[in-house]
């Protein structure tokens, strides 16, 4: 069992920054990879970045390439995704997730088994 504990988050304006991160305990995810998904209200949960065992490879949702940047620090059984340039439209719960059955491109929420608890980003216009 991996347990993951999100922290960062809140209200930022428009074009503004946040960075979050994402720390494991239990049995160790350095052979997994990361992803980060987010939920806006009525909408279904949605893929934003992922990050490979290693942390050499990414991969990376249309709509926060180039904005946003997912690292990871197998040492620190940590992993991070730093946003940039956010939009009020980037406002949603965002949680890290990982797992065994999820590949660098995995973008199914399924094939993750283990979550964060999630945490609140308010993009204010």
């Amino acid at each position: 069992q991996v347990h993951l504990v999100e922290s960062g988050g809140g209200l930022v304006q428009a074009g503004g920054s946040l960075r979050f991160s994402c720390a494991a305990s239990g049995r160790s995810f350095t052979d997994y990879p990361v992803a980060w998904f987010r939920q806006s209200p009525g909408k279904e949960r949605e893929f934003v970045a992922s990050i490979s065992w290693s942390g050499s490879l990414t991969y990376y949702a249309d709509s926060v390439k180039g904005r946003f940047t997912i690292s990871r620090d197998n040492a620190k059984n940590t992993a991070w995704l730093q946003m940039d340039s956010l939009k009020p439209e980037d406002t949603a719960i965002y949680s890290c997730a990982t797992g065994e059955r999820a590949a660098l491109t995995s973008t199914r929420v399924k094939r993750f088994d283990f979550w964060g608890q999630g945490t609140q980003v308010t993009v204010s216009s």
